[in-house]
């Protein structure tokens, strides 16, 4: 089953720029946009056709609009005033002025991610067996560690088309491997528990829920909790916190970014998979800056590139490929840490 686009959504704006970023935005999200055009160029035979879930109104000019006017006494669906002129994708005020936007369609017209559901049901039903990547040399002979803390945790993140992406990279990882995995995936809170059997279930890794007070441990990918933010003692071990994560995205991978880094520095990195939004990009540069590696998944292997093109087109990405590459690049950087200091990282 293929995960379906989000609610229909007919813009108007009175400047070009606007109506660009607005439809990037949109598009990103998971929505569909069935009409993005200037009110002054559409009548109100449009406005009747127009088969939308709803009306996001941005105008720079604040005189009043007839056609604005009649689409509020009129309209059927929803009608949304826009958060203003958008800032620069990649400035410091975008990400808000972004989550400000989507919080409202979210409320309004639902939340497309939760089509990431419709995807599990055809990964449980999956039977091939795919071909792992061989453990290299310097890391077959290291001591095994599977079930000890790990020193070493990379955050795998996804969103919509995520499931199916993180998946492939299990599947093709080898077990033994000397660290452990979080895996923050945008989904509804009702099938968060089919998460582990459906990306691990031909994987020599073992996908676990959240455990407050343990370890992360090696050889074991722990599924980041959707209704409350995940953290860290200043031991190392995972602490679930009281509170929700911060809006729009639960699990917000921004925040989960910032936490992972600020407890594990240049000893964790971040794979961001398939996904729509640009959830991790605020958090990106204080991720680099302590160290630790941001990996993205290739365009043209997503279902939806939007996340890891926020990552690719804000310069935080170093490496991107698909899913069994990135795999294959992983096993590869961790047998040359293990070459460089002699010892297991």
């Amino acid at each position: 089953m293929s995960e379906q686009a989000g609610a229909r959504i007919a813009v108007l704006a009175d400047t070009s720029l606007q109506r660009h970023v607005l439809q990037q935005a949109l598009i990103g999200h998971g929505y569909r946009v069935v009409l993005n055009a200037d009110p002054g160029r559409v009548d109100e035979a449009q406005l009747t056709e127009c088969d939308t879930d709803l009306w996001l109104v941005d105008l720079a000019q604040q005189e009043d609009s007839p056609l604005v006017d009649s689409l509020l006494e009129q309209s059927s669906v929803p009608v949304l005033f826009g958060e203003g002129h958008a800032p620069e994708r990649h400035s410091e005020h975008y990400p808000r002025w972004e989550r400000r936007l989507v919080g409202k369609l979210r409320r309004l017209v639902g939340d497309p991610s939760a089509n990431v559901a419709q995807s599990l049901e055809a990964l449980l039903a999956e039977a091939q067996r795919p071909t792992r990547i061989a453990l290299p040399e310097d890391l077959a002979a290291s001591p095994l560690q599977a079930g000890e803390p790990a020193r070493q945790v990379w955050l795998l993140a996804a969103s919509l088309g995520g499931p199916a992406a993180v998946k492939a990279f299990l599947d093709a990882l080898p077990g033994g491997l000397p660290l452990a995995f979080l895996y923050a995936q945008h989904i509804d809170p009702a099938f968060e528990a089919n998460l582990p059997q459906a990306v691990g279930r031909h994987s020599q890794w073992h996908v676990n829920p959240a455990r407050d007070a343990d370890w992360l441990r090696c050889g074991e990918v722990v599924v980041v909790p959707v209704r409350q933010e995940l953290g860290f003692a200043d031991d190392g071990r995972m602490r679930l916190g009281e509170r929700a994560w911060p809006e729009p995205y639960s699990p917000s991978i921004d925040q989960m970014m910032l936490n992972l880094a600020q407890r594990f520095g240049s000893r964790c990195g971040v794979i961001v998979f398939s996904g729509m939004c640009s959830d991790g990009s605020a958090a990106a540069a204080y991720v680099r800056r302590q160290g630790a590696e941001i990996w993205t998944q290739r365009a043209d292997s997503c279902a939806c590139s939007s996340m890891p093109d926020s990552l690719r087109e804000g310069g935080y990405s170093s490496f991107s490929a698909e899913p069994r590459e990135l795999a294959a690049a992983l096993v590869n950087h961790l047998a040359a840490q293990c070459a460089a200091t002699g010892v297991e990282s």
